[in-house]
């Protein structure tokens, strides 16, 4: 058989999400890397996103601050300022030159953050007044403090709401393809959505419709603003990430996911429930196979994925897309990669979080000759 007659492994076939021509089934995940000085994106994040675009390949830039007590984390980028929306024009053009499509993460940290990451030293704010007791950080040394979160007034939510609808439309103004709502891994989204934080006696807690209001209320916004054609999300009902865990993550899964088809958002990108913690991957009898088949649009997962099981994924018609972090940082070139099913470099996890705009950012190599 020639080269041309073997037949693609599933991640490197075409796949048509809305507007948007893929060529492969290979997303670069979310990835924080702090790197955003004053939490204005740099240019030295221009050579990474390029380095990761392929013609056809579907980027997902790292969570973007939607307004300023959205932060609580040293330099990650926000979107709330004409500042911010300049600098990552050249970002943007840049993956575009490449045929690339670029999504802007968006989000709010809510309590996981402390009084040093909030205007006027104010106290972070929550769905729920619970304080966040003391993390260990990705590298495993530092850890992290947190001040105990102000609940946010009724009357205030609105607001909130507001700053993801402008962050959005900023996202657009930026050039970017649309925008992924992150309401995953304990921030403020799933602190409105998770049991285990929120204790509201208000229209937006108690029951699993009043917990998700929140939610669907930013989504409508954002739909509204740039049209759902453009609107992704990120859940991990299953996850418990900063104490952000739920009583029962399938129903809420479920009823998300109903909720979110009512909208006809393009994408929902799910986090593998192995996936309990960072990096760790455990054994469990949940599966978002349910959440996969009820969903309307374009079905992202992610968490823990190698190329076979990414691959087996696709085969199963358990995805359509699958999302690599790590292995997408430590290998600028991973579609390529899977496609020769080359060997990979192996990633850093020391660097993954410093300020140093080249080491463990642009300096992965490239396989021989493909650069």
């Amino acid at each position: 058989m020639s080269a041309q007659e073997i037949p693609a492994p599933p991640l490197l076939t075409p796949y048509k999400m809305g507007r948007f021509d893929l060529s492969h089934r290979v997303v670069l995940a979310p990835l924080t890397r702090q790197r955003s000085y004053q939490n204005v994106p740099q240019p030295h994040a221009i050579l990474y996103y390029s380095q990761r675009t392929s013609k056809g390949g579907l980027l997902i830039t790292e969570a973007t601050g939607v307004s300023d007590t959205a932060q609580g984390y040293p330099d990650t980028p926000g979107i709330w300022t004409k500042e911010q929306v300049e600098a990552w024009k050249p970002i943007v053009d840049a993956v575009h030159a490449k045929g690339g499509i670029f999504f802007c993460q968006i989000w709010h940290v809510g309590r996981v953050s402390n009084t040093g990451f909030q205007p006027n030293g104010q106290a972070p704010i929550s769905s729920s007044d619970k304080p966040l007791t003391p993390q260990l950080r990705s590298n495993g040394i530092d850890v992290a403090q947190f001040t105990t979160p102000r609940r946010l007034r009724t009357d205030e939510i609105p607001n909130i709401v507001n700053d993801f609808r402008l962050a959005a439309r900023n996202a657009i103004a930026a050039g970017f393809d649309g925008v992924e709502i992150h309401g995953a891994h304990g921030y403020l989204i799933e602190q409105f959505m998770k049991d285990q934080v929120n204790d509201r006696t208000d229209q937006y807690g108690g029951s699993l419709e009043n917990r998700c209001r929140f939610t669907l209320e930013i989504v409508e916004a954002i739909v509204n603003e740039i049209g759902a054609d453009r609107v992704g999300i990120r859940l991990s009902p299953f996850a418990t990430y900063s104490e952000a865990g739920d009583s029962n993550p399938k129903a809420l899964g479920l009823y998300m996911v109903e909720q979110l088809n009512k909208h006809g958002i393009l994408y929902c990108h799910m986090v593998e429930p192995r996936m309990k913690t960072v990096g760790e991957i455990c054994q469990c009898p949940h599966s978002l196979v349910p959440m996969r088949n009820l969903f309307k649009g374009t079905f992202i997962v992610a968490g823990g994925y190698t190329r076979e099981d990414g691959n087996s994924a696709v085969a199963g018609n358990r995805a359509d897309l699958v999302a690599y972090g790590r292995f997408f940082l430590a290998n600028p070139d991973l579609p390529k990669r899977f496609e020769l099913d080359a060997p990979l470099n192996k990633y850093d996890r020391e660097t993954f979080y410093i300020s140093d705009p080249v080491i463990g950012y642009t300096d992965y190599p490239f396989l021989e000759g493909t650069a």
